[in-house]
């Protein structure tokens, strides 16, 4: 029989990839979404149907800071896997909302874990449960970071995310349960939100090279992080709910590259100097950020085998490849008179 799998922030680039990678492998697929007035299933849309016809995918409607509606679902479903990647994924608007970046972050995995307990304890299925966790948790700690580096958080979302880790941590010890901590670096790829530095920066200097765009106002140039592609880290996640044991992992690639890097790379590219485009704004720094983040992956490599698969460069090339279509087709429609804003472009 296909496994069962629920995904909780299935609209999110990670889910969406989470998604097409178990339908991929014979699943069946649920996801959960929130309910809003606009469609927000647009990374789905290669793989999601109209509901009345016979797919392996379903959406159900609910949200993390409702507790009724997730055992509601979880009874529903009947899943083999439970993915949790929903949550305020922008640190530095978790700053501006602390109070419900921790409701849904820390507390909405409380919530979930909760209801897992009670569906896996009924022995209806050895269900098993992924944590979504972030390089934000270490913060200050000086890199590496490995699974045996101390949380040190900078922000209401790393000290959020953290709290969702050490509950994972504690319902797992506390009733033998099958939980899994991912402490995964940053990633990225062409779905990731425009309003993220590395789209941000892609996203700008295609709009720059056809002339639609005129700056770029960044932050913090100097910050340094660990890049991967969102769809290698997936496969991750997706690993350790196969191994035989739960446990913790990072998921890195050794490398870490400063803003003003990924600048150089993307601008060299595509023929810009960037330094004639970005301009400073105070706005975007945080009041608390960590310098550098850089994992490393020894145990999930050796533990299950891991790796990542797209390069620093390749990631670079296949975002600005991809924004640069979007910025060609924003040009035809700009010409034929439509006006045409896209999300993020200066922000």
């Amino acid at each position: 029989m296909a496994k069962t799998a629920l995904i909780f922030g299935v609209t999110g680039q990670d889910g969406s990839f989470l998604a097409e990678l178990l339908l991929s492998k014979g699943y069946d697929v649920h996801g959960v979404v929130r309910r809003a007035s606009t469609f927000n299933t647009e990374r789905l849309d290669k793989i999601y149907h109209d509901p009345h016809e016979k797919t392996n995918l379903k959406l159900h409607y609910g949200d993390v800071t409702e507790a009724s509606a997730l055992r509601h679902i979880i009874e529903r479903v009947q899943p083999d896997e439970i993915y949790n990647l929903a949550g305020q994924s922008h640190v530095r608007v978790s700053f501006d909302q602390p109070e419900y970046t921790a409701d849904v972050v820390a507390m909405g995995t409380l919530r979930l874990l909760d209801a897992f307990r009670d569906y896996a304890g009924a022995g209806k299925r050895q269900a098993r449960f992924y944590q979504a966790g972030s390089s934000e948790m270490f913060g200050a700690a000086a890199p590496p970071q490995n699974e045996s580096t101390p949380f040190h958080p900078c922000s209401p979302y790393a000290v959020s995310k953290a709290a969702a880790h050490w509950y994972a941590v504690n319902y797992r010890e506390s009733y033998s349960l099958f939980i899994s901590n991912g402490i995964l670096f940053n990633h990225e790829s062409e779905r990731r939100g425009e309003t993220f530095v590395t789209r941000k920066i892609t996203r700008a200097l295609g709009r720059i090279k056809l002339g639609l765009q005129d700056k770029l106002f960044l932050g913090n140039l100097d910050a340094r992080r660990d890049w991967g592609y969102a769809r290698d880290y997936v496969e991750a996640m997706w690993m350790m709910l196969q191994a035989p044991e739960p446990g913790d992992y990072v998921v890195a690639t050794r490398e870490s590259h400063s803003v003003r890097e990924f600048l150089d790379v993307a601008g060299g590219m595509c023929g810009l100097d960037w330094k004639r485009f970005v301009e400073n704004d105070s706005r975007y720094l945080r009041p608390a950020e960590p310098n550098e983040l850089r994992g490393d992956p020894s145990k999930i490599e050796r533990t299950l085998g891991w790796r990542p698969k797209v390069s620093f460069e390749q990631l670079v090339r296949l975002m600005l490849d991809h924004d640069m279509e979007l910025a060609r087709q924003e040009e035809t429609l700009t010409r034929a008179g439509h006006k045409v804003f896209p999300r993020g472009a200066h922000g």
